[in-house]
């Protein structure tokens, strides 16, 4: 009995009783790109999974975006786009309410009004992310140097003061977070990548401004990335993958650290 007991008790010191379930949501059906990110992000995460001891599971399905289903995990993910019923999007705020972690990478945070994806849920694009509406892009997508605004933040760092994120769609806001009180940017696109993107059209280089790219909400426990939209040869019309998101040891550590931090918190809250 005292060697039962005192396993039971190494094993909650030691944190192997804490071992988080993290949940991807996807759509995975529009654009290339994005379908590209999301299978490669399927099996990055689940690779993680095994290695840092957690679980990974992923779906297509948003109907289980709902409470009993929720409930099971401590992170969830959306890797490219959110939800739109009513009542899935009721479930994911009382779940992040009511502590839940949150990851949302490039195209998850997308509103535009007219789209297939209009700005019609304000409590997600305005006080939750704080981005409000997507404003433009870069084109084509290309590597950025990216600069830490927070070194002592868990999720940064272990990472370098600079260094050059893997090629992607960069995005810029409707609202500047600089100006949201709730708002933690913690990296933002240097100013020696300028400038950034190649065209063909004029306003897809970025010459000069202030890019957050990764940020998290004060008041929740939420992380967005705004990486995740791999480059595809479109106009050589083979659709080959011309890059990935997750070839990139810097950039993966700052994804896996930003992970680690939501799971463990959570974890730790559901014991």
């Amino acid at each position: 009995m005292k060697i039962v007991l005192y396993l039971l008790c190494f094993f909650c010191t030691t944190g192997v009783s804490a071992q988080f379930k993290v949940i991807g949501f996807y759509t995975g059906k529009n654009d290339r790109a994005h379908v590209s990110y999301v299978h490669e992000a399927n099996r990055w995460f689940a690779d993680m999974a095994v290695k840092h001891g957690f679980s990974y599971d992923s779906t297509n399905n948003w109907s289980n975006m709902n409470k009993t289903f929720l409930s099971q995990y401590q992170v969830v993910l959306f890797l490219d786009t959110r939800p739109d019923d009513p009542a899935q999007r009721e479930a994911f705020k009382e779940y992040m309410e009511n502590g839940g972690g949150w990851m949302g990478f490039h195209f998850a945070a997308f509103a535009l009004t007219p789209s297939a994806y209009p700005q019609n849920w304000d409590w997600y694009h305005n006080k939750f992310l704080g981005s409000g509406s997507y404003g433009s892009n870069t084109w084509r997508p290309t590597s950025a140097i990216l600069r830490v605004e927070d070194a002592k933040h868990p999720v940064t760092k272990n990472l370098p003061a600079t260094f050059k994120a893997s090629p992607n769609e960069w995005y810029r806001w409707s609202n500047d977070l600089r100006k949201n009180p709730s708002i933690k940017i913690l990296l933002a696109i240097d100013s020696t990548s300028f400038p950034l993107g190649t065209g063909p059209k004029a306003y897809e280089i970025w010459h000069s401004g202030y890019y957050p790219v990764v940020w998290t909400n004060k008041h929740y426990k939420m992380l967005y990335v705004n990486m995740g939209h791999n480059d595809i040869d479109y106009e050589g019309k083979t659709n080959k993958e011309l890059s990935f998101t997750f070839d990139n040891p810097v950039q993966n550590k700052l994804i896996l650290d930003g992970l680690l931090w939501l799971g463990k918190g959570q974890a730790m809250r559901s014991e």
